[in-house]
């Protein structure tokens, strides 16, 4: 239930990194994709760590597009206590990357393609998402609380929450 919507969180957590902005290149003129862009914004470090503990970092760099649900590092503390020390441990490596990919769309979906719009979105992870953006946006039952985040391959939309597969 965990292992996909762990790479998910990772994926997710780094296109928030990115922050708002639409700029791909780093002040040095480098292209910065979800990985990248996630360790910039300062507010995805849990996910980060996540995506690393996964081994997912060369496919969230990868070609892509991905998009990306993006929980923030106050997403990860509201779990409870001591979830996420225990998926980083070495012997849980497949439920945190269920968890992390269930936050991962193997496509480059922007707010505008969805606007008003209600979906059901295929994850890496193999499940679906519900995405409502009539009112809002909602993924599941978390919040869009940024959109848009650009990266090299694929966007990020930060969520407040970590989504879990199956609940």
């Amino acid at each position: 239930m965990f292992r996909r919507t762990f790479m998910a969180t990772v994926i997710g957590a780094s296109m928030a990194i990115a922050g708002a902005t639409s700029v791909l290149a780093d002040g040095h003129g480098k292209k910065m994709d979800i990985v990248d862009t996630a360790v910039d914004a300062g507010s995805f470090t849990t996910l980060v760590a996540a995506v690393q503990a996964a081994g997912l970092v060369d496919t969230l760099k990868g070609e892509g597009p991905f998009t990306v649900f993006a929980p923030t590092d106050a997403a990860f503390a509201a779990l409870p206590e001591g979830t996420v020390e225990n998926l980083l441990k070495p012997e849980n490596k497949d439920q945190l990357v269920s968890i992390l990919t269930y936050h991962v769309v193997p496509a480059k979906v922007m707010a505008g393609d969805i606007d008003g719009k209600k979906a059901k979105v295929l994850t890496v992870e193999g499940e679906r998402l519900d995405v409502n953006a009539r009112n809002g946006v909602k993924v599941n039952d978390a919040k869009v609380t940024a959109a848009d985040i650009a990266a090299s391959n694929g966007v990020i939309h930060v969520i407040d929450k970590v989504l879990i597969p199956g609940s």
